[in-house]
């Protein structure tokens, strides 16, 4: 243990969650690295000085542990670990992709801040919630994940509201198109040519690194300082259905 502010960040394990806890390092954290995949964690915690921790948010018992492992100082939360599961239309809907939707992204975001706020608190904290344009504005062919994170970001807006008094900031990022790694993957199931057809033609999508230094400015404002909520897009994106890209 050090005096290094420590960190948690969930789904850790790749893409906006592995590059933002690199970039907190880098910015003087100690990152506590969660995530399902413990082999990937270990390998991170063991380049950038943090510890691993194995949790599926989706657990009680996984929750928990994280908890006991971060102990007592906690300052700064990141939810990241989420993801997206399909993309049918609403009448035909895979309803169990929907539940586990649902059960990542927005109950284990309640889960994890509902663990460590005491923590959090006693700390003077910072809760960084990973939400998405998806929780803005609705799009065809992406209603599990749209309701998922519609009602995430009711999530923080409640929450930001209930913690009004107590010395703890709530920020909700909400990023438009990301090239991260295994996100479109996921979604199609590892149809590597769908995956690609989201990126096609698009010069310059967001990557994970630019995210996360976006987690990192947000989490070093001074302490009376809250940025409610950042929207953010690649300069090709206007709006979810509306993106430049070129003929290939």
């Amino acid at each position: 243990m050090t005096n290094r502010p420590v960190a948690v960040v969930t789904g850790a394990s790749s893409g906006i969650g592995a590059a933002t806890a690199r970039h907190l390092a880098e910015a003087g954290f100690e990152v506590v690295c969660a995530a399902r995949r413990l082999d990937r964690v270990e390998a991170l915690a063991k380049e950038i000085g943090g510890r691993a921790v194995q949790c599926d948010v989706t657990s009680a018992e996984d929750v928990a542990a994280l908890t006991a492992a971060a102990g007592e100082r906690v300052d700064l939360l990141v939810n990241n670990a989420g993801g997206a599961f399909g993309a049918e239309p609403v009448a035909d809907a895979d309803l169990d992709a929907w539940r586990r939707m649902f059960e990542v992204n927005v109950i284990g975001v309640a889960a994890v801040t509902k663990s460590l706020l005491p923590a959090l608190i006693a700390s003077e904290g910072t809760i960084v919630v990973m939400g998405s344009t998806a929780g803005q504005v609705a799009y065809e062919n992406g209603g599990g994940y749209v309701a998922a994170k519609h009602a995430v970001k009711a999530v923080v807006d409640t929450l930001r509201l209930e913690l009004f008094d107590q010395p703890v900031r709530v920020c909700e990022i909400a990023p438009g198109m990301v090239k991260s790694e295994g996100f479109a993957l996921t979604r199609f199931e590892g149809d590597q040519a769908k995956a690609a057809a989201v990126y096609a033609g698009v010069a310059e999508p967001l990557t994970s690194d630019d995210i996360a230094e976006i987690v990192t400015w947000v989490a070093s404002r001074p302490p009376h300082v809250n940025i409610d909520r950042l929207t953010v897009r690649p300069r090709a994106q206007a709006a979810q259905h509306k993106v430049h890209r070129v003929q290939e």
